[in-house]
C-alpha cells in the first residue's frame, strides 16, 4: 500500500567511513520507493559509490568530474541525475583528485546545480554523507538547512561510536544557527557482531538524547546482493534482511521525535563501551 507523504522529508545518514552508510542508504531508498514514494538519493562522499547498487553496479558521472571537464561550460540535469532501481533518482557529488583540494566543494557545487535545476524535490531526499570529519563542506547539508532529519549510522565498535558522537557535537553546535533546521532523528545500528551490540548502541542513543530507531543485524545476503550488483531489497525482497530495511523505511517516515543531542565526553564514551564488553 502506498505511503502518502504530505511534506517532503530531507534526511541525512552520517557515520564513520566503512560503517555501511551507502549500503544502508541505498536499501533505505529502495525500500522507500517500494512504498510508492518519489526518492532522490545524493551521495556526498568522494568514493562516489552511494548509488552504485541502485544503478546495478554502475558508477554514475559525478558533479565534480563534470565541473573539472567542462569548466565554465553549462551542465544539464540529465548529465548528473540518473534513474535507478524502482525509479530512485541518483546523484553523486564526487570529489577532487586525491591529495588535491577540498572534498566538501563537491557537495557545495552539487547543491548549487540541483537548486538551479529545481531538482531538490520529491517525497524524500536521502543524503549519504561522510562522517569521520565534519568539515565545512560535509556539514553543509546540516548547516544550510538541506538535511533536516539526521540519522547516525554506527556499530558497537568504539571508533564508530566516537564518529557518531562527533556528529552529535556538530548538530548541537549548528542547531543555534538561523538557517539550520537539522535535528538528530535517531541512531541506526549496522551491526558488526560485537557482544551486547544492540544494547550498547541503544544506551549510547539514550545518552545522547535520542533513540535506537533500527537494529540491522549482520547478514551475508548483503554481500551476496552487492556481488550481484543489487540492493538486498531488489535481490532478495523476501529475506529477513530486506524486512529490516523496510521496517527502517516505515520508521523514518513515521518518525516525529527530533532532538538536539547531548554528546558525551570521551571518557564517558569509553566507559560506556567498556561496560558492555
Amino acid at each position: 500500500m502506498p505511503f502518502h507523504s504530505t511534506v517532503m522529508k530531507q534526511i541525512a545518514l552520517y557515520g564513520k567511513g566503512g560503517i555501511g552508510k551507502s549500503t544502508t542508504s541505498a536499501n533505505l531508498s529502495a525500500a522507500l520507493s517500494g512504498m510508492g514514494l518519489d526518492i532522490l538519493q545524493i551521495g556526498c562522499d568522494p568514493k562516489r559509490d552511494s548509488t552504485r547498487m541502485l544503478m546495478h553496479g554502475n558508477f554514475i558521472p559525478t558533479v565534480m568530474d563534470l565541473v573539472r571537464v567542462r569548466g565554465e561550460a553549462p551542465i544539464t540535469l540529465s548529465e548528473i541525475e540518473f534513474t535507478g532501481f524502482n525509479g530512485v533518482r541518483c546523484v553523486e557529488a564526487g570529489g577532487p583528485e586525491p591529495g588535491v583540494g577540498c572534498a566538501g566543494r563537491g557537495i557545495i557545487a552539487t547543491f548549487q546545480l540541483l537548486e538551479k535545476f529545481g531538482a531538490l524535490k520529491g517525497d524524500v531526499i536521502v543524503y549519504d554523507v561522510l562522517g569521520d570529519v565534519v568539515c565545512g563542506g560535509f556539514a553543509m547539508p546540516m548547516r544550510e538547512g538541506y538535511a533536516q532529519d539526521v540519522y547516525l549510522v554506527t556499530s558497537g565498535e568504539l571508533m564508530s561510536l566516537y564518529a557518531a558522537n562527533n556528529i552529535c557535537k556538530a548538530i548541537q553546535r549548528l542547531s543555534s544557527r538561523t538557517k539550520s533546521t537539522c535535528r538528530l532523528a535517531g541512531v541506526i545500528c549496522n551491526a558488526r557482531d560485537q557482544p551486547n551490540e544492540e544494547e550498547l548502541v541503544a544506551e549510547f542513543a539514550k545518552r545522547v538524547n535520542s533513540s535506537l530507531i533500527q537494529y540491522i543485524p549482520r547478514d551475508r545476503v548483503v554481500q551476496i546482493a552487492e556481488l550481484n550488483r543489487k540492493t538486498v531489497i531488489e535481490y532478495e525482497p523476501a529475506s529477513a534482511q530486506a524486512k529490516y530495511y523496510r521496517t527502517l523505511a516505515t520508521r523514518v517516515m513515521e518518525n516525529t521525535h527530533f532532538t538536539i543531542p547531548t554528546p558525551l565526553e570521551i571518557d564517558e564514551l569509553e566507559s560506556l563501551a567498556y561496560s558492555y564488553i
